[in-house]
């Protein structure tokens, strides 16, 4: 009893992080149409600034520069390079290819710099552990189960309140007709862009945070396990992110923990389990659990 609950405490702090790059995935699609394959890469470089600036500006004086910066260059990428393209379903398969190559170069430009290293990013938790009855969890996980529901919690709220909230909900149904009623396409993509690149950095932190031994260059390669929580829950829905990133981060939790039983699936069988996962529900579900079926007219 006491492996499952490490083994559920450890995919509900891993679901949640995922749900922070998953609902940058999930925010670019429904703003663009774009599936951003660079978003691994972006994760990346914002944990290589909190691992470079921690000890001049701090732990939280890095993060919040990492969050920024990171934003900021999400959104210039999608300014001069993608937005050229147009905002029609071609220049969004044109675009999604380009940020395959975007990401090549950003990942091999970091990979360089990091090396075979193991950055520190400083965070204040350490390996610092705390007992919950027979359960001991790491703090940051705590940390990440309780920054993340913060945060997807402005998140959500930034969609439902906010002028800039509806105008991509309403790009989101039918871009042509957002337009011509007024909405700044561009301005709603930038956003966008900015959030999901902010969202990015700050996963970061947690993913190279205890019990992980810190950041490496293949960090950002673990974000992309998000990429079929997004799928899973349906990629236009930010519901379904949430939703999806919890499943894929409880069945990888508990694929690892459960390891020796599972041994004749074979040993990296946590590393393919979300994808598996995903394959499952997509053939009962081809939309994802919270994905709605599309209108054409003929």
């Amino acid at each position: 009893m006491t492996d499952l609950l490490d083994s559920l405490l450890g995919g509900l702090a891993l679901g949640a992080v995922y749900a922070l790059v998953a609902l940058g995935f999930v925010v670019i699609f429904k703003a663009s149409g774009v599936l951003n394959f660079a978003h691994g890469s972006l994760l990346l470089f914002g944990g290589y600034l909190v691992a470079v600036l921690h000890d001049e500006l701090g732990f939280a004086g890095a993060l919040a520069l990492a969050v920024i910066v990171t934003a900021a260059l999400a959104g210039a990428l999608d300014r001069f390079l993608l937005q050229r393209g147009g905002h029609d379903a071609h220049s969004a398969h044109v675009q999604t290819i380009v940020t395959i190559g975007i990401d090549i170069v950003l990942l091999t430009e970091l990979a360089r710099r990091i090396g075979g290293d193991l950055l520190t990013l400083g965070d204040p938790w350490g390996d610092a552990v705390t007992d919950l009855g027979p359960v001991t969890v790491a703090d940051s996980r705590l940390a990440a189960i309780a920054v993340s529901a913060v945060v997807i919690t402005g998140v959500f709220a930034l969609f439902r309140f906010t002028p800039w909230g509806l105008s991509l909900r309403a790009a989101a149904e039918d871009m042509e007709a957002a337009a011509l009623m007024g909405v700044h396409l561009g301005r709603v993509r930038a956003g966008a862009w900015c959030l999901a690149g902010a969202l990015a950095a700050l996963a970061a932190v947690f993913l190279a945070a205890f019990p992980a031994p810190g950041l490496e260059r293949t960090t950002g390669q673990i974000a992309l396990n998000a990429f079929p929580a997004a799928i899973l829950g349906g990629l236009a829905s930010p519901t379904g992110a949430l939703a999806g990133s919890l499943v894929i981060g409880l069945t990888e939790a508990l694929v690892v923990g459960y390891q020796s039983e599972l041994h004749v699936l074979g040993d990296g069988f946590g590393d393919v389990a979300p994808y598996a996962v995903m394959l499952l529900v997509l053939l009962v579900r081809p939309n994802g659990l919270f994905g709605a079926k599309g209108a054409a007219r003929v």
